[in-house]
């Protein structure tokens, strides 16, 4: 375990310890370090992820794949010549809707989706089941502060749009063509108010029936087509001969 932390060469989604007394200390300290989540567990939580017991009051929980930093996934569309197009993702916990996220993120041409390190699922196995080979191809970048990541990218030029059912603009009357971030929030509550006051725009999908929001892979779906929609006809416009 130590030397997994020291190397670095391991994407460690999390590490769960019973206690941060002396015995454990060290092994804390060299995860927060490598800026890996430490979280207290009970006992019985640890009996569950090891059932044969082989765990010595410490385990590692290891991401499908490696986290990509925002320079990174910025670096990706730049290389492409395209515009910056972005999906944050806050509190998104079920590991299923994360895949399905990711897989729909990959087929719309996102450059890159960010999750915070805490309160949401990370990279498991399970997510990159459900994302059907999508995580083999997109990157994800993981943040220990969403909030400064929103405002870190509006520095750079992008507009951010959080995707709120209490919105009064809809997904369709906004410009997505140029560089943009889209923030969905996660199951039950949604955004983060803090999330949401930090956005420059609040966008929703109108709704017929009598629910009041979709799932949020649902909403990525319907809100990252959208955007694919706007970006083609304007590159079909733009590619257009003109009459002499």
């Amino acid at each position: 375990m130590r030397e997994a932390l020291r190397a670095g060469t391991r994407p460690l989604q999390r590490l769960l310890v019973l206690r941060t007394d002396r015995q454990f200390h060290d092994l804390v300290q060299l995860a927060k370090a490598q800026g890996v989540p430490v979280h207290i567990e009970p006992q019985q939580a640890f009996d569950r992820l090891a059932p044969g017991g082989h765990h010595q009051g410490v385990i590692a929980l290891i991401a499908a794949k490696s986290y990509d930093t925002t320079e990174q996934i910025l670096d990706r569309a730049q290389v492409r010549g395209e515009k910056p197009f972005l999906v944050l993702l806050d509190g998104v916990e079920d590991p299923h809707n994360l895949g399905a996220v990711l897989r729909t993120a990959e087929a719309a041409g996102v450059h890159g989706v960010f999750i915070p390190e805490r309160r949401a699922v990370g990279l498991t196995s399970v997510v990159a089941k459900v994302s059907a080979g999508a995580l083999d191809h997109i990157a994800v970048g993981r943040v220990s502060n969403l909030i400064r990541l929103i405002q870190d990218l509006k520095k750079v030029g992008l507009w951010v749009y959080g995707v709120d059912p209490q919105a009064t603009k809809r997904h369709t009357d906004i410009d997505m063509t140029g560089s943009i971030a889209l923030v969905f929030g996660g199951e039950g509550e949604g955004l983060r108010p803090g999330v949401l006051g930090e956005c420059d725009d609040r966008i929703r999908i109108p709704m017929q029936g009598r629910v009041q929001s979709l799932n949020v892979s649902a909403a990525a779906a319907v809100t990252l087509f959208e955007a694919v929609r706007q970006r083609w006809n304007r590159v079909a416009t733009s590619s257009t001969p003109t009459g002499s």
